[in-house]
């Protein structure tokens, strides 16, 4: 037995579907928890013959309607031979003494992005990281790619990355 469809009733049906969840979807569109930005500038300084530290500058906007609150901040990198190295990040008091000490990293623009900063909904900001790496300054200033990966209290995780 074939059932009659007609054509009018089927579009006016999906026209509703299609309105309906277009409707959900533009409301919801500030809820997803996230960071978008970038690297603006990385400096490096060898503290040793096998470590060294990289000053990362960046930018990044939280496009939601809710808080960003930052639970974690890995920085790592990857050489040109593709081998990963997570660094150790460094506190904001020490930060502050780095560019005390070499005066050659120039100017401190930025606070340091510390364990519980809030970012609040479409709010932009601009901060700085500072990263020890227990590699020499020539492997450092060679990569190949350098990730910031932010991680929210309640599981969101952002990653900025470097463009070269």
């Amino acid at each position: 037995m074939k059932i009659p469809v007609n054509p009018v009733a089927l579009v006016v049906g999906l026209l509703v579907v299609a309105a309906g969840v277009g409707s959900v979807l533009y409301m919801q569109r500030g809820a997803h928890i996230d960071l978008k930005g970038s690297v603006l500038k990385v400096r490096t300084q060898a503290m040793d013959e096998k470590s060294s530290v990289a000053i990362i500058d960046f930018r990044f906007v939280n496009p939601a309607d809710y808080p960003f609150v930052v639970k974690e901040v890995i920085v790592s990198i990857e050489d040109k031979d593709g081998k990963t190295w997570e660094g150790q990040p460094v506190s904001e008091l020490d930060a502050r003494r780095l560019f005390e000490y070499y005066p050659q990293l120039g100017q401190k623009f930025n606070d340091s992005l510390v364990m519980r900063d809030k970012i609040m909904g479409r709010q932009s900001m601009d901060r700085m990281i500072a990263t020890r790496f227990e590699v020499p300054e020539a492997t450092l200033e060679s990569r190949k790619k350098l990730t910031i990966r932010i991680v929210d209290v309640d599981g969101p995780v952002a990653e900025l990355r470097e463009n070269r």
